[in-house]
């Protein structure tokens, strides 16, 4: 059974940085392409970055390219988004997804953790 557990989300002024953290277990996390999503009360969850099943490759939403920065360490069962520059914009629920391919910074999910509240203020 995959089990994704977020972490690492608060509440930061705009210009500070968090690390987010997801712990996996349950399955073949190095199998596996992982993407971070978020979403906002009312919107459509949104895509912000994938990465491959190695790390090799890595795909980023235009809202937050060159601030954010998707990663994975396979031995620890971890995936991270250091994000950089936060703008309140950034404010959203983020969850993190395990699934066999990308679609741009989109991860094609089939599983999902129960997500992390980060919270940007001007």
């Amino acid at each position: 059974q995959v089990q994704l557990a977020e972490s690492g989300g608060g509440s930061v002024q705009a210009g500070g940085s968090l690390r987010l953290s997801c712990a996996a277990s349950g399955y073949s996390y190095s199998n596996y392409y992982m993407g971070w999503f978020r979403q906002i009360p009312g919107k459509e969850r949104e895509g912000v970055a994938c990465i491959s099943t190695g790390g090799s490759w890595r795909a980023y939403a235009d809202s937050v390219k060159g601030r954010f920065t998707i990663s994975r360490d396979n031995s620890r069962k971890t995936l991270y988004l250091q994000m950089n520059s936060l703008k309140p914009e950034d404010t959203a629920m983020y969850y993190c997804a395990a699934g066999q391919t990308c679609n741009g910074a989109t991860v094609l999910a089939r599983a999902w953790g129960q997500g992390t509240q980060v919270t940007v203020s001007s």
